[in-house]
């Protein structure tokens, strides 16, 4: 059981009535809590996808589910995101769905950076204290103030405007999501590769705010574009950066653990994957996907990905892809073509 479970189990008398869980990793520790259930909340699809069996219990996917109802809760636990911005979102929703009085608690390991969060936690409500620290972890509670303002994604939402090739697109951005929407390095690297634009369709795998296949989809008329990522915030910014682009642009996003909600054939699968879940270092998704590549290719279709040097991702994409070859590269990453057997 991860460290932030244990430390939630420690702390259960002071859950009761109708609980929110924000950001539960496992839904195993729900059976030893001693409440009248709630509401379970992840930002990761494949999480969510295990949740489908729950009593007592609403799963929700994400920031934006009509289940986050005002002042609905008499106790919210918020674990510890990844990243500061998506903390304060995360509590800002938990000031939202908490009666006001109601218990307000947070839980994270001194590696997620739970020290930080307590600072932000304690700015949010001042009265807040440390109740517990152990197995690596503190716990901190609070008490809902009155008048919290309403939640909405949309607040949260901010625009950037990237340029590659001399093409420019606007893009989304999200608290906790890749890059913030913005253009990173490798990605860059990626798209400066694409000297001959594709025809179609495009797959644009772990998709974040939806930069690639937003740059190709402007760049190629009528490109019929799908794009996917297992969070919900990338899913949101991808909807709203193809949306910008205007109704002649034919692309769309969806949520996917991997490839599982993928359908279909294309002519070219396109990726900048993550190698990270949550701060741990972790390529099982991408080895997954290049696993997988094959069965979503046509005949000659192309793999092109950019990654950081250090990843074995080459041998991967030979052993189920076909040849491989390194189309460009830099001190820190390389992208990748193969085309499929």
């Amino acid at each position: 059981m991860l460290n932030t479970h244990e430390a939630l189990l420690r702390n259960r008398d002071s859950l009761s009535g109708q609980v929110a869980l924000l950001g539960l990793s496992d839904a195993a520790v729900l059976a030893s809590l001693p409440c009248d259930g709630g509401l379970v909340q992840t930002d990761h699809f494949g999480i969510y996808g295990g949740w489908s069996a729950l009593s007592r219990w609403q799963p929700v996917f994400g920031y934006s589910s009509e289940a986050l109802a005002e002042s609905a809760f008499d106790c919210v636990v918020v674990f510890m995101p990844k990243s500061r911005p998506e903390l304060e979102m995360r509590l800002a929703l938990a000031q939202h769905l908490a009666k006001a009085g109601g218990t307000l608690m947070l839980i994270g390991e001194k590696k997620e950076g739970i020290s930080g969060g307590a600072k932000i936690f304690k700015t949010a409500l001042p009265q807040a204290f440390k109740t517990d620290s152990a197995r690596h972890c503190q716990v901190w509670e609070g008490a809902a103030p009155e008048g919290a303002q309403a939640f909405r994604l949309d607040d949260w939402q901010q625009w950037h405007t990237i340029e590659v090739s001399g093409t420019t697109v606007d893009v989304a951005g999200l608290p906790g999501i890749f890059s913030d929407g913005r253009l990173d390095d490798g990605t860059a690297l990626l798209l400066s590769t694409f000297d001959k634009l594709p025809v179609g369709p495009v797959l644009d795998f772990a998709c974040g705010a939806g930069v690639i296949g937003a740059w190709l989809a402007s760049q190629v008329p009528n490109l019929r574009v799908d794009a996917v990522d297992v969070q919900s915030q990338a899913v949101a910014c991808a909807e709203a950066t193809f949306a910008r682009m205007g109704d002649d642009v034919e692309a769309r996003a969806w949520a996917s653990d991997g490839l599982s909600d993928v359908e279909g054939r294309y002519q070219l699968l396109v990726s900048n994957p993550p190698f990270h879940a949550g701060i741990r270092t972790d390529t099982t998704m991408t080895e997954s996907f290049i696993r997988s590549a094959a069965q979503h290719l046509e005949k000659g279709g192309e793999l092109r990905l950019v990654a950081n040097r250090f990843l074995p991702y080459l041998d991967w994409i030979r052993r189920y892809v076909g040849p491989c070859e390194i189309l460009a590269e830099d001190r820190r990453f390389n992208v990748y073509r193969a085309y499929r057997r």
